[in-house]
């Protein structure tokens, strides 16, 4: 019984463990099964329906529509800048970087397709960065970047048949911007850059960066379309699952008339080459024409221009550094000279003086310690305000603005000073921006007590350190002992408006800065009658069917108050320049008595450089229909220079005048078919 008793345990043992065994794999396998079970259950009823979407998804392309960006078109429909379709060639930037070689071998082929060198493609589909020049692609990574867009479409189709040997490559016909007019209005018109890569909301392939095409980014670039396509596992398209139409962008009408506009092209670059040949270094220059009743912008010419092709299919650094971007006739400022004294002279019938009294003309009028000169320090005599403006008399205005300084207190001024000839200037609409519809626009500085001793504040320190130092980088001497004794004055009371500034200021000398477009304004409004208008040149915007959207009016922003008598004075003092005053020598054979131009010459100091030469004027000078600004940098005297430019526009005004009045009247059809002197 003993050895039975000994003998039964172990196996006893033995069979529970065997069953335990058994329990532990049977509660793992069940285990596993639910987990399996509740797995698929998760999978198939939690998630079923998003992994459902993600499958139908991963069979289904989106690709975008671009739409067909709007034209912009001159005041008679003739297109300034338009599209023109052309095969483009595009990389996908994302493909490329992932390829094991980062697209190297894809873009040598690419470049032997395209028959240019490899360098080229790979410079234009990198990303721009700090120490990254141009070319590059200054947008989003996600978006095709354009490589090639002048190939050929037999060259596009090639390409486009071989999409296995270019992975990442993709040809398309896309509009690209066209410039009809060349070079001329470039600054007006702007040009188009990609995105910003941050940009948040994506937005098309091109935006408006400058002129035009930015302000009026929105109307233009219209709104992208959408198209959905089936694929199969190749990624060959099977069929169209849902598309919504690319809508085109609106045409925008402007007010800018093409004649003109190449009129004012071709005067201003002969005017800077003209002033060249005479030994002076005229480097810049605009023209500008506005309808003096609306406001509306006629023509705008900036020198030096460039033609914005360049900015199709990329640009080089240095090529990029070399454009003049600056309008001068919006952004760049200068002393107006003595076209400033139109205003002047409105001030001074406001503040009692007499129009039509006589006043001595001197060759110098001494203020303080400092006699102030006449041009050449010409003796003029007597003569009244119709004859300070046609012989352009500066003692005159020197002695109007001292006594209105000295009204004000002088060195020591009332508490609420009049500042009657600033006052002016800013009624005519100087020392502000006009608000045209362009970016970028200059405010140009109508200067005063206020401003002189802010801007005495921001400069002590440096004077004050010159005052000490001096110019040693100077190596005219007596040129660098006149700048350490400025820099002294400066230092000791640069805050002070003198008697001398108030002198300056009445010529528009000193600080006073003007646009060649705020110059353009303010001589409308005199001729107007002295509203001021905020200068518009987009006219209206279009559908591409011609139905009009809305239509762009510009807004009146001021008014010159002054008596409609005073204005007239004026409007008829410079009708005698041309005549006979400082403009005579420039006007001379031109039919004034059947077109006559009202107008005055500016010559105007600039500190280090040659002067400025200015001609501002309007016509007919009884009931102006147009103004004409012209102004040339470091061009001389406003006589010889500037002057004989404006005539040549108005020259070219006059016979396009009576060419469109004498032309018979063509069928209506709204909509818009596919001399010397100063």
């Amino acid at each position: 019984m003993r050895s039975g008793a000994r003998g039964s345990a172990p196996g006893g043992v033995r069979g529970n463990a065997g069953r335990g065994r058994l329990t532990v794999v049977f509660v793992v396998v069940t285990t596993l099964m639910l987990t399996l079970l509740g797995r698929l259950w998760y999978l198939q009823v939690v998630t079923g329906s998003s992994y459902s979407r993600a499958a139908t998804e991963s069979r289904v392309r989106s690709v975008v529509l671009p739409p067909v960006r709007g034209q912009i078109l001159d005041v008679r429909g003739r297109p300034l800048v338009a599209n023109e379709t052309r095969p483009q060639v595009s990389v996908d930037y994302m493909a490329l970087l992932h390829q094991p070689d980062g697209g190297t071998d894809v873009l040598t082929r690419l470049a032997r397709a395209l028959g240019r060198p490899y360098q080229e493609l790979a410079d234009r589909a990198r990303l721009c960065g700090r120490n990254v020049p141009r070319p590059c692609w200054p947008g989003s990574p996600y978006q095709p970047i354009v490589v090639a867009d002048d190939v050929s479409v037999r060259t596009a189709l090639w390409i486009a048949e071989r999409q296995n040997e270019f992975p990442g490559v993709s040809t398309a016909l896309r509009p690209v911007r066209t410039y009809p007019l060349g070079p001329a209005a470039a600054h007006v018109l702007g040009y188009l850059q990609p995105p910003s890569p941050d940009d948040p909301e994506g937005g098309p392939e091109l935006i408006g960066r400058d002129g035009l095409e930015a302000r009026y980014d929105r109307d233009l670039a219209g709104r992208t379309g959408i198209r959905e396509v089936a694929v199969d596992s190749t990624g060959k398209v099977t069929g169209l699952i849902r598309e919504e139409a690319a809508v085109p962008g609106e045409t925008l009408v402007t007010s800018i008339d093409a004649r003109i506009q190449d009129l004012a092209e071709r005067a201003l670059a002969r005017a800077v080459t003209g002033a060249r040949g005479r030994g002076e270094p005229a480097d810049s220059g605009a023209a500008v024409v506005l309808e003096a009743k609306t406001g509306r912008v006629t023509a705008i010419a900036d020198y030096p221009s460039y033609d914005p092709v360049v900015w199709a299919g990329g640009i080089s650094q240095r090529a990029y550094e070399d454009l003049p971007l600056i309008s001068a006739a919006v952004q760049g400022q200068w002393a107006p000279g003595s076209t400033w004294k139109v205003t002047s002279t409105a001030a001074a019938a406001k503040a009692g003086y007499g129009l039509r009294d006589s006043y001595d003309c001197p060759g110098g009028y001494r203020i303080g310690g400092r006699v102030f000169h006449n041009f050449e320090s010409a003796e003029l005599g007597r003569m009244d305000m119709r004859r300070a403006l046609v012989v352009s008399c500066d003692t005159i205005f020197y002695r109007f603005a001292e006594r209105m300084w000295k009204r004000d207190g002088g060195l020591t001024p009332v508490k609420r000073p009049k500042d009657p000839m600033q006052g002016m200037a800013k009624e005519f609409g100087f020392g502000a921006p006009t608000g045209i519809d362009l970016p970028h626009e200059a405010a140009g500085r109508v200067p005063d007590r206020a401003w002189k001793k802010a801007n005495w504040e921001r400069t002590r320190a440096d004077a004050c350190r010159r005052a000490k130092s001096g110019y040693p980088e100077e190596s005219d001497r007596k040129r660098a002992a006149y700048l350490k004794a400025l820099a002294a004055d400066n230092c000791r009371s640069g805050g002070v408006w003198w008697a001398g500034d108030a002198a300056n200021f009445s010529i528009g000398q000193g600080d006073v800065l003007v646009t060649p477009l705020q110059l353009a304004r303010g001589y409308a409004a005199l001729a107007n009658g002295g509203t001021v208008f905020s200068p518009r040149i987009g006219k209206r915007m279009e559908r591409p069917d011609g139905t009009v959207v809305r239509t762009i009016a510009p807004p009146v922003v001021g008014k010159i108050d002054v008596s409609r008598r005073t204005l007239r004075f004026i409007r008829d003092a410079l009708a005698g320049v041309p005549r006979e005053g400082t403009a005579a020598g420039a006007f001379a054979g031109f039919p004034l008595k059947r077109f006559p131009v009202a107008g005055k010459t500016g010559t105007a100091e600039a500190y280090g450089r040659q002067d400025t030469s200015w001609f501002a004027s309007f016509a007919p000078a009884k009931n102006p229909k147009y103004v004409v600004v012209v102004v040339v940098s470091q061009g001389g005297t406003g006589g010889t220079t500037a002057a004989p430019a404006a005539r040549e526009i108005w020259e070219g005004i006059d016979a396009l005048t009576h060419h469109d009045k004498h032309k018979k009247p063509a069928k209506k059809d709204s909509k818009h078919k596919k001399g010397g002197g100063r």
